[in-house]
């Protein structure tokens, strides 16, 4: 952290101590067990997607790329999580330098705004499918894929830049000791001795209104996905339907309750450990991630296969 006095800057804070758990010793490392093999099976699950869409020519449309990104996201957040958890639980490696701080919070916030944009431009993409099937080949295409990826990059990193920004400028007045396994902002701008009030604010303002009118336009979408498919006379038409789109609407489904419960203990935070709070940040970065390549693999026929024939193919 640097502060301005007579003109010059001056560091204050080098590092922070990320100070988790302190209520729940006894169940750390049996919480760790769980975190690790979540952690391993979000690698392994999203690198066979990732692989498999990659080596699997009749994957290469643009349903399966906008999948890609979303297990790349998945990636890069478990990886910016959890490792630092097991560090602390593990080896008691509480140390995380000022800059690594603000830089997974630009990361958790970034990537979590970009998680919930991808969803987005999938129900979009699943609502040309089936409610505009003769136009899906001339809109959905891979011009529409590229400009979709710099969209969600650029419209995730410029709204979400500014929380790291804003507490990074924060007067710390020594306070290194975060209540917190991860550099949340709420965590990290506590410790400062400024007003923190347009930290809170903005934060609010991007998780009500981003996050808030992406699911307004994913449910949206289902929405009139589901009275597109009610209409369908041919036989089996319905069930296809739904199939193809069960998937998304499930990981979506799970995205959004666990933001909400997570929103929800910090409305009751008074009522429930302060611990709650963290486990539930942490398992939402993991879960999901975990669930993402599984749900897809074993729901959607293409991907299946694909990984099938890459299995015939390596044996």
């Amino acid at each position: 952290m640097t502060s301005h006095q007579n003109g010059t800057i001056s560091s204050e804070v080098s590092d922070f101590l990320l100070n988790c758990f302190v209520r729940s010793h006894t169940w750390q490392l049996w919480l760790s067990l769980p975190l690790s093999l979540l952690l391993f099976l979000a690698m392994v699950a999203n690198s066979v997607l990732l692989i498999t869409i990659w080596l699997e020519a009749s994957l290469h449309e643009p349903m399966y790329y906008l999948l890609s990104i979303l297990s790349l996201l998945d990636i890069i957040l478990s990886l910016t999580v959890i490792p630092k958890v097991l560090a602390i639980i593990w080896f008691d490696l509480k140390s995380i330098s000022f800059y690594a701080c603000f830089l997974q919070m630009f990361i958790m916030n970034g990537f979590f705004a970009m998680e919930s944009c991808t969803f987005m431009v999938m129900a979009y993409d699943r609502y040309v499918a089936i409610c505009h099937p003769l136009r899906y080949p001339s809109i959905i295409t891979d011009q529409f894929v590229v400009k979709a990826a710099v969209f969600i990059l650029a419209r995730s990193s410029i709204v979400t830049m500014p929380i790291p920004i804003l507490s990074s400028r924060l007067h710390y007045c020594g306070r290194k000791v975060i209540e917190n396994c991860l550099c949340t902002n709420m965590s990290v701008s506590r410790l400062s001795c400024d007003d923190v009030t347009i930290n809170r604010l903005y934060q609010f303002a991007i998780g009500w209104t981003v996050l808030g009118s992406d699911l307004i336009l994913i449910f949206l979408s289902y929405t009139l996905i589901l009275r597109a498919v009610l209409r369908l006379k041919a036989e089996g038409a319905v069930a296809k339907a739904l199939s193809t789109c069960g998937s998304h609407f499930i990981l979506i489904l799970f995205f959004s309750t666990i933001l909400l419960v997570f929103v929800l203990t910090l409305v009751v935070k008074k009522k429930v450990s302060p611990d709650v709070p963290v486990l539930l940040n942490i398992l939402h970065h993991v879960i999901f991630s975990a669930l993402n390549p599984i749900v897809y693999g074993v729901r959607t026929q293409e991907i299946k296969q694909g990984i099938q024939r890459l299995l015939k193919k390596g044996c």
